[in-house]
């Protein structure tokens, strides 16, 4: 049964497809994962529940952060899968809004369930009595990484702009030596925003609110990065090495010289977050994750050559948006079963990550938070594949995987 469905996943995966692609994706969902229910720790104190993270009580774990925050890769994939998807819409004669609106539609069809189920657990549980701080502590969890959808749909509403060809010099006075020149979204624009923006933060002493700009403009380098890399003008591995030692030297400089935290995820207590909003640094450590991808993608695309691995990659990109969704609440429903019943905190769970010990015992945890995210992918994933379907072509594997762009 499992070959035969390796063989339809193979079979319909069209001759042209970048399976690199899929596979940085799927790389960054596992990273999103690994990170959250890693650095993310509620204890339970007086009968209630606050969340804090290992990173506060041991800096030292900061370079987990570095292989675990991959959110640029996300943008980076996203940028090239747009204007690819883009390309093809309007080669087929569909309207822009038309495209977006499908676009937006699936992306946020999957987060209904998780609006509408929270929902309800929040209302039953504070009918119930339970302590609003922890209710309120555990939805936070689980939308506010929610802020992902709203970025990468604004930006995906911006892929015309980003998937405009580049223009000759106008001025040139030989028309064979004109060289192209950054179209209105190229990524070194909105790098130069976030540089400026954190020069008046930081350095000029301007108002912190400033710094949500970047939210904005931070995201967009690596999603134009990505719409380059579509049209063909990113080059290769030598691009993808020179932005790789490029973006972590500027990084390293910027975390030894100029201030910024050594996480790139954002640590409770902490003065300066490189997440929320993004920094300077957060943008720089995006460019060399963007590069790394660039590196990678060669001995991935030789690896996924093999139907079994493309078939595994391929599984984990229909069901990205639900494992997104969801990961959260299968770590806070373990938590919250396990302390209801061994009726007091556990190591790993519930206690506070201030030692070696804690990792050791929440990496023994992941096991039972994967066999929970699985029962919510069977209860949910239905969401996500719900997608229209070319008229007289039964549903199935092989019709998911030519949609899962």
């Amino acid at each position: 049964m499992i070959g035969d469905l390796v063989r339809r996943v193979e079979e319909a995966t069209p001759a042209g497809r970048d399976r690199a692609v899929d596979a940085l994706r799927a790389l960054a969902i596992l990273g999103v994962v690994l990170g959250h229910w890693l650095v993310t720790a509620p204890v339970a104190d007086s009968g209630a529940l606050r969340v804090t993270s290992p990173l506060k009580y041991m800096p030292g774990l900061a370079p987990v952060s570095w292989l675990l925050q991959t959110m640029a890769v996300f943008f980076f994939v996203g940028g090239r899968v747009a204007v690819e998807s883009h390309g093809r819409a309007r080669d087929r004669g569909a309207g822009h809004m038309r495209w977006a609106a499908a676009r937006t539609a699936r992306l946020f069809r999957p987060v209904v369930p998780v609006l509408g189920v929270w929902s309800a657990v929040a209302v039953a549980t504070l009918a119930a009595g339970a302590d609003p701080g922890t209710v309120y502590a555990l939805v936070k969890l689980v939308w506010s990484p929610m802020w992902f959808l709203v970025v990468f749909a604004a930006l995906t509403a911006a892929t015309p702009l980003t998937a405009r060809p580049h223009s000759a010099h106008p001025h040139s006075a030989h028309p064979h030596s004109a060289r192209p020149h950054p179209g209105p979204l190229h990524p070194a624009w909105p790098l130069a925003a976030v540089a400026a923006v954190d020069l008046v933060r930081f350095g000029l002493g301007g108002p912190s609110w400033l710094g949500w700009i970047n939210v904005g403009t931070g995201w967009l380098v690596p999603y134009c990065l990505g719409a380059l890399w579509a049209r063909g003008r990113l080059g290769g591995r030598m691009t993808g090495w020179a932005l790789l030692l490029g973006g972590a030297a500027a990084t390293g400089g910027l975390v030894l010289w100029a201030g910024y935290p050594a996480s790139m995820v954002g640590v409770p207590g902490a003065p300066v977050s490189n997440q929320a909003p993004p920094t300077l640094a957060a943008v720089t450590f995006g460019l060399a994750q963007c590069g790394a991808a660039l590196v990678l993608s060669s001995p991935l695309r030789r690896v996924l050559r093999r139907p079994a691995a493309w078939a595994l990659v391929a599984a984990a990109n229909l069901s990205a948006m639900t494992i997104f969704l969801w990961h959260q609440t299968a770590m806070i429903a373990v938590t919250a079963a396990a302390l209801r019943l061994a009726g007091r905190a556990l190591p790993g769970l519930h206690t506070v990550p201030g030692d070696p010990g804690w990792v050791a015992a929440r990496l023994a945890w992941l096991p039972a938070f994967a066999a929970a995210l699985a029962v919510c992918w069977a209860a949910f994933h239905g969401y996500e594949r719900r997608r229209e379907r070319t008229p007289g072509e039964a549903p199935g594997p092989s019709q998911a995987v030519r949609e899962s762009r």
